[in-house]
């Protein structure tokens, strides 16, 4: 069974990890466009950076929930092809043990050179300006999409959704396109489709299926139903 799923925030905020539409969000403080477009990069990187700087750091005090590591356990199951698609720009499906995850927006332990192209992994900081380790220019930016930029990896994505027989949206509210249109494209090639979200998305309609509660619940209790095994 060829299963692609699609992530958001919500599957994230379990871990402590701040959505920008909470109340005490990822952007409390900042205004979108202060830090996150090219034009606000250009006007004041210094700001930009430190604000991935602190995203970045933060990755060191949250680590995967259930529902990360449920979506591990079903990557491993014989029989099963599982894509995780993110909107989430933080690691936590790969440090639960995911291997095929597509980061569309990008990923903050990664570092982006204006220069040269080149993507590398980051851990540290770049407010300090240094030097891209291909090139040797200072030229490094987050290497995430920012509001007004192609989210990555498009093509690679179509070509999952039109072959997935399943696919599952998992804590995200379905506002910001493209990702909001994927559950339309998977039902056009013929794929089943489920979402599990704390509440009804803006696409929950277009869904076959839709189920409420927390992703720490939903996922595990999902992952075993379809493996046919208690959830842990």
């Amino acid at each position: 069974m060829r299963i692609v799923v699609l992530t958001g925030a919500g599957i994230s905020a379990e871990s402590g990890v701040p959505t920008f539409r909470d109340a005490d969000g990822l952007w409390e403080g900042h205004d979108p466009l202060e830090v996150a477009t090219p034009e606000a990069f250009a006007a004041d990187p210094g700001l930009v950076q430190r604000f991935y700087d602190a995203r970045r750091a933060a990755l060191a005090t949250v680590g995967p929930n259930p529902a990360h590591r449920a979506l591990a356990d079903l990557e491993a199951v014989p029989g099963v092809e599982l894509t995780v698609i993110t909107q989430n720009i933080d690691d936590l499906h790969e440090r639960a043990g995911s291997t095929d995850v597509v980061h569309m927006h990008g990923e903050l332990r990664s570092a982006l050179c204006l220069s040269c192209g080149t993507r590398s992994h980051w851990e540290g900081d770049l407010v300090d300006v240094p030097a891209c380790p291909s090139c040797g220019r200072a030229d490094l930016r987050p290497d995430v999409v920012w509001f007004g930029e192609i989210p990555y990896r498009m093509d690679e994505i179509e070509d999952r959704l039109a072959d997935a027989d399943l696919f599952v949206s998992i804590g995200t509210s379905s506002v910001v396109y493209p990702a909001a249109g994927f559950v339309r494209v998977a039902r056009m090639y013929g794929a089943r489709t489920l979402e599990l979200n704390l509440d009804p998305s803006a696409e929950a309609r277009v869904f076959d299926e839709t189920r409420q509660g927390p992703a720490t619940r939903l996922v595990p209790e999902w992952v075993a139903s379809l493996v046919g095994r208690p959830a842990t």
